[in-house]
């Protein structure tokens, strides 16, 4: 009697899974199965949630008021509050080190042996620690590559420079997971110049590797096939975050919800209170009472302390995971180091911009094509090639209509349609004087030697450009005015300084929460 009852729940158990998967792995629109090759071999791909990529922390996303909630002790009116929303992502739990740049360059000197330029071009520039009137040559010579410093920021990195690391990073991790899925072998010795794992070259059929295991195929026409992005192993680009990204996340408001969406109070600085110091009402240990909470500059010539009670421990950078982090488990979003950030600033962003996903500095980008359609061949060092989009491309478009709109709805004259019709009429009549000061006009006014004078005096101009990136945080030489996550500051894209470091963020693909909350 057991054993006829058991084969009964049994055989009721086997029908229930068949017909359970044969319901998720047949389409709702046609009635055709997924991935079998009898009915044509589309496939679906069970997906439950994306991986968290190596140094990542997931940044539940959600609405918050952007800009500066500190007196606005400049008064350059750049940063006013708004309400905007940002979508969930990840971001890196500390700043990019020493060792992870020195990791980069290695891999670069020995895969670009033929291309010594790449090296020297993604080189930190180590004299940015030298000042006029003071001693800062040890700096110079050892913080890059000694030891002790390792797990400090990296500074003296250019924006450009740090979005390259970027690219670099997306790569090694997404080669990493090919291995790691028993699709590709491990193979130093053989990636050298053009012939490196790139995720787009990949993709793109451009890349072959030391193949170990390939994926099956369900098209009857063949029997394996590559991975694709539909498969949901490659790991989306590591990137810089967007201004309003980095400003949530330092910001950390999860800690301050209450139920029903309400925040019993706002912050001045990434953790709760009004000062930068550990207070009774921390929830601390007594002996962290007084103890500053970053690394900053107390006041004028005040880097670190006195000796015997070094409040903040640190004369320059220090140790990434020196302080305590934020709610979001994120270390040294005020003070150490200021970080770059995605967006070209202009005063008024924060009045241009959406409030869904805030950021400017859009240039619409396509890949290259072959006279035959096909993605170009990748270039010298193994990247596929692009362009940005012409604008024609664009044409009859309702939300572009050009490639390039860092300027778009900027106030400034230049970006407008009646000057682009005057730079129209300046190139028709070049030698006519009036048409030379009509280009100019609300900017500069051309002179009789033929050069510009500019606004303010004779060459003087201003500063903010479509090169100008905003950087944010405060560092170990700023005030702490400049820790409040509101405050900008920006900075030419080839240009470094000895504060000035970043850390990588990612996009985070479907529901905005983990599975695992």
């Amino acid at each position: 009697m057991n054993t006829k009852f058991f084969l009964i729940v049994l055989l009721f158990a086997a029908s229930v899974s068949f017909f359970s998967s044969c319901d998720v792995k047949r389409s709702s629109n046609t009635g055709w199965d997924y991935n079998d090759e009898k009915t044509g071999g589309f496939e679906y791909v069970f997906y439950e949630e994306q991986e968290t990529g190596p140094g990542l922390v997931l940044i539940e996303g959600g609405t918050f008021s952007m800009g500066r909630v500190e007196q606005d002790v400049l008064y350059d009116w750049s940063a006013f509050p708004k309400r905007v929303t940002v979508s969930s992502f990840y971001m890196d739990e500390t700043e990019v080190t020493n060792v992870n740049y020195r990791e980069y360059l290695f891999w670069l000197r020995r895969v670009f042996i033929d291309y010594p330029e790449v090296y020297k071009m993604a080189l930190p520039d180590t004299l940015v620690w030298r000042s006029k009137l003071a001693f800062n040559e040890p700096y110079v010579e050892l913080y890059f590559r000694h030891p002790a410093y390792q797990d400090y920021p990296v500074v003296g990195v250019n924006w450009l420079q740090a979005s390259d690391y970027c690219a670099w990073r997306t790569d090694r991790v997404n080669e990493l997971i090919m291995v790691r899925e028993g699709l590709l072998y491990m193979d130093p010795t053989g990636q050298s110049g053009e012939e490196n794992f790139n995720t787009e070259s990949y993709l793109s059929g451009q890349y072959e590797g030391a193949v170990r295991d390939q994926m099956p195929d369900y098209d009857p026409n063949n029997e394996y096939r590559k991975v694709r992005m539909e498969d949901g192993i490659f790991l989306p680009k590591y990137r810089l975050p967007t201004e309003a990204e980095w400003e949530f996340a330092s910001l950390g408001l999860v800690g301050n919800m209450l139920a029903d969406e309400r925040i019993f109070s706002e912050k001045i600085y990434p953790w709760n209170g009004h000062y930068i110091r550990v207070d009774d009402r921390s929830g601390f240990d007594t002996k962290d009472i007084g103890q500053i909470r970053a690394n900053t500059m107390r006041g004028r010539g005040d880097y670190m302390g006195m000796a015997g009670a070094l409040n903040d421990h640190s004369d320059i950078t220090s140790n990434v995971k020196e302080y305590w982090p934020n709610d979001y488990g994120l270390y040294c979003m005020a003070g150490n180091v200021n970080e770059w950030v995605m967006d070209v600033f202009r005063p008024l962003t924060f009045e241009d911009n959406d409030d869904f996903r805030p950021f400017r500095g859009n240039v619409y980008k396509t890949q290259e094509r072959d006279d035959e359609g096909n993605i170009a061949e990748k270039d010298s060092l193994g990247a596929i090639k692009y362009r940005n989009v012409s604008d024609d491309e664009a044409f009859n478009r309702r939300n572009y209509n050009t490639a390039d709109n860092i300027n778009y709805l900027d106030g400034d004259f230049e970006s407008s349609l009646d000057y682009k019709n005057m730079d129209e009429a300046s190139k028709e009549n070049k030698d006519n004087t009036n048409s030379k000061r009509m280009y100019n006009s609300g900017k500069t006014q051309v002179g009789e030697n033929g050069k510009p004078t500019y606004r303010g005096g004779v060459g003087m101009q201003s500063m903010i450009d479509n090169r100008q990136r905003v950087f944010k945080g405060g560092g170990w030489k700023d005030r702490a005015y400049w820790m409040s996550p509101g405050t900008r500051r920006y900075l030419d894209q080839s240009q470094a300084r000895p504060d000035l470091g970043f850390r990588c963020a990612m996009h985070r693909v479907g529901g905005s929460q983990s599975m695992g909350q």
